[in-house]
């Protein structure tokens, strides 16, 4: 979804007794993640991700299990980074409409990284095919969709505290919606639609957002 540049490390598999780890964990993985966003899960081939993680089988199998567990491992650390650059944008003093597009920018930057074909989200990007049939990708699809309204609901919750909201709003609603703009640039980023035209479109969700205490108007206007 959304991600900084850089990344942190994540918990260390389990290495033999004695020897020392002649890889990079968090390197790793950001490599077999690349290797499973260009080509798919099912697409992808074990030979494929050895040679992209610069691991031999055995090398692999022992520090991540399988091509399945590697790639639940991908999904998992894709959800804890880009939540943790939400938050971190989320938490800031900016203001509410500044905030919501600073993510924006941060998912726009990252779904067009390559100069050729955007790469969309990865984690809607691939799970979302791999979900029908797998149960595990599904929940932690599900728990990450999850995990990103409710990023978006606390900056919400915030904003109707300090009065950029009204008292009226509906901040699961809204944060529901902020979520929807970010899942939708990152289809129609892999689909080739241009960068700009998201950009205006999640300005417009922006501004949709924060003038969502307007009151509705009743019946027709005359003209």
């Amino acid at each position: 979804m959304v991600q900084k540049k850089k990344e942190g490390s994540t918990a260390e598999p389990k290495r033999t007794r004695g020897r020392p780890r002649a890889y990079d964990v968090s390197d790793a993985l950001t490599r077999a993640r690349d290797t499973f966003w260009q080509g798919g899960y099912s697409a992808t081939t074990l030979d494929e991700l050895s040679a992209a993680m610069g691991m031999n089988r055995p090398s692999l199998y022992g520090a991540f299990g399988d091509k399945h567990a590697l790639y639940l491992s991908t999904l998992e650390r894709y959800i804890e980074v880009s939540l943790a650059a939400m938050n971190e944008v989320l938490g800031s003093d900016l203001p509410l409409d500044a905030a919501l597009m600073r993510v924006y920018d941060l998912a726009l930057a990252l779904y067009y990284r390559s100069s050729d074909t955007p790469t969309g989200c990865f984690l809607t990007g691939t799970a979302v095919a791999e979900a029908f049939h797998d149960e595990q990708v599904r929940r932690i699809l599900a728990d990450g969709l999850r995990v990103f309204d409710r990023s978006f609901e606390a900056r919400l919750v915030r904003a109707q505290h300090s009065g950029e909201l009204p008292a009226h709003a509906d901040p699961v609603l809204l944060a529901r919606i902020a979520s929807s703009i970010l899942h939708s640039m990152a289809i129609r980023s892999r689909a080739g639609d241009e960068r700009a035209v998201l950009r205006a479109t999640a300005e417009a969700g922006v501004a949709m957002i924060c003038g969502a205490g307007m009151p509705k108007r009743e019946g027709k206007q005359g003209g």
